[in-house]
This record gives structure tokens, sequence and C-alpha cells, in this order.
């Protein structure tokens, strides 16, 4: 069984293409894909009504919005959440910091290495 059975994962990504293969990549792992958002409001919207054990954000989505005010959702929340971004870590902002960072471009091991650490309640900081 994988370390990611059942986990119920949200994505915000606004990329379809990477969306997709994202929900691939999670399915194969064990996960189940609650919800695909593209924007900030779409994904504090499926945030309430899909209730994830863990998120999945890219840092840019629609209309150059970043994915910083669903962060702070989620830290509020005490849900946790991968931020997937080839910024480094000490240009993020704040509200990045409870989260895992994956760098991109990354192997699905490592995805799912992250999503477990996400999982066990690991951080940025800790």
């Amino acid at each position: 069984m994988s370390a990611l059975q059942d986990l119920r994962v949200l994505v915000v990504e606004n990329d379809e293409m990477s969306a997709a293969l994202l929900q691939m990549q999670l399915a194969q792992s064990g996960a189940v894909v609650v919800g695909l958002a593209a924007s900030v409001p779409e994904a504090l919207r499926l945030l309430g009504e899909t209730r994830p054990q863990v998120v999945l954000l890219d840092y840019r989505l629609a209309n150059n919005e970043t994915s910083e005010a669903v962060a702070a959702a989620l830290a509020a929340r005490q849900i946790p959440f991968v931020l997937a971004t080839g910024m480094a870590t000490e240009h993020l902002p704040e509200a990045f910091r409870s989260g895992i960072i994956l760098t991109k471009p990354y192997l699905t091991a490592e995805l799912n290495a992250a999503l477990g650490r996400a999982r066990a309640g690991d951080s940025v900081t800790g």
C-alpha cells in the first residue's frame, strides 16, 4: 500500500496540462484528488467544500495571482500544504513558511515524499 493511499489532496494549479498530469500522478500513487482550482477564489471555495487533508499549491496562478492567500488560509486552518515552485525559499512570502517547498522541476517520487512529509506535519521551518 502506498504512503499516500486515500490521502485527500486539493490541487491548486492554473495550467490545465500540469493539473491533469498532477491528477494522474496522484491517482497512481493512491491519493484522491478532491478538487482542482486555478485561482485563489476557486481554491478558497473548494477548501471549504472538499475538506482536503493536504493541499498542493503552485505559486503563480491565473490573472497574475499568487497562492499566498491560499497558503495563509491553510495555515490558519492548520491544513498542511506543499508549494511547488521554482523560486528560492528565501524569496517566498512568509505565508509559505508553514508548508513544504517542492522545487520545480521534480520527479513523482519527490512529489510523493513532499506530500508524505506534509501529511506527517513537517514544514519548511520544522
